[in-house]
C-alpha cells in the first residue's frame, strides 16, 4: 500500500492525516520520506503503541509526526478545519453500519487536488474465507452478503469498489485507481506455509508479488481487501 500511495502523492513534503490510524504502520514510512504526518485515533491503547514505535524513529522524523485522539467521524472539528495534501482510511470503513458520514469527513479534509485513500474490505470475495475454513453453509449465505464476523471476532462489513467510488464522488473525490491488497499473504495461514519474517529476500519477493498482483485483473478482485486512491476536485 506504501508503494500505491507514492504513485499517486506528490513528493514530500506535504500534509498527511492517517484517520484510525492506530500504530502507525502505514503513516510512519511516509513521515521518514518526508511528509508531515497527524495520525488521528480513538484509542489511548493504540496510540500509546505508536508513541513506543515513535520513539524509536530519528528524532527528525518524530518531529514530523502528531499524534491526536479523537474520532474520526469528527475529523474536520478535531483537525480545526486543516486540509491536508493525502488523507488516509485504512481499516476502518467495516466497522461502521455505514460509510457515508466518515468518508465525507475525509473528503472535507483534503485540500483542493489532494488524495483520499480508503483501504476496506471487498465485498466481492466475502464467501473466500468461510469456504477455506470449510464453513461451507456461511460460505453460500456470504456470496449475497456484505456482513461477516472478521478475524477479530466482531461483526464487519464490506463495500464494493463501484459503490465506493460514486459515495467518494458525491463529496467531490474523483476515483482515480484502485489496487488489490494481500491476495496471497492473507491465504497463508490456511495453506500450512509458514513464511519466515526475518528472512529478508523472501519477504522482499513476496511483496514484489503481491504489488504486482494488486494491479492486475483478475488478481486484485480476488483480493479480501481493496484500496481505493481519489483526487479532490474542488
Amino acid at each position: 500500500m506504501h508503494h500505491q500511495l507514492l504513485e499517486h502523492l506528490a513528493g514530500p513534503p506535504g500534509a498527511v492525516l492517517d484517520v484510525g490510524g492506530g500504530a502507525g504502520h502505514q503513516s510512519f514510512p511516509l513521515a521518514q520520506a518526508g511528509y508531515a504526518v497527524t495520525l488521528l485515533d480513538p484509542s489511548a491503547a493504540m496510540l500509546d503503541k505508536a508513541r513506543e514505535r515513535l520513539d524509536r524513529l530519528p528524532a527528525e522524523v518524530q518531529k514530523r509526526v502528531t499524534l491526536l485522539q479523537g474520532d474520526g467521524l469528527k475529523a474536520v472539528e478535531l483537525v480545526d478545519g486543516r486540509l491536508f495534501d493525502a488523507v488516509l482510511c485504512h481499516g476502518v470503513l467495516g466497522y461502521l453500519d455505514q460509510p457515508d458520514e466518515l468518508v465525507s469527513q475525509l473528503c472535507q479534509c483534503a485540500v483542493a487536488g489532494g488524495l483520499v485513500s480508503i483501504m476496506t474490505g471487498n465485498a466481492n470475495t466475502m464467501a473466500v474465507r468461510p469456504a477455506l475454513e470449510r464453513r461451507w453453509d456461511d460460505a453460500l449465505a456470504a456470496f449475497d452478503s456484505t456482513e461477516e464476523i472478521g478475524v477479530l471476532g466482531v461483526p464487519t462489513r464490506a463495500d464494493t469498489v463501484e459503490h465506493l467510488s460514486e459515495l467518494m464522488k458525491s463529496h467531490g473525490v474523483a476515483a482515480l485507481e484502485w489496487y488489490g491488497v494481500w491476495l496471497f499473504t492473507d491465504w497463508l495461514d490456511f495453506s500450512g506455509v509458514e513464511v519466515d519474517l526475518t528472512d529478508s529476500a523472501q519477504v522482499a519477493a513476496m511483496a514484489a508479488v503481491e504489488l504486482e498482483a494488486s494491479k492486475r485483473d483478475p488478481y486484485r478482485q480476488l483480493s479480501r481487501p481493496f484500496h481505493l486512491v481519489g483526487r479532490k476536485l474542488t
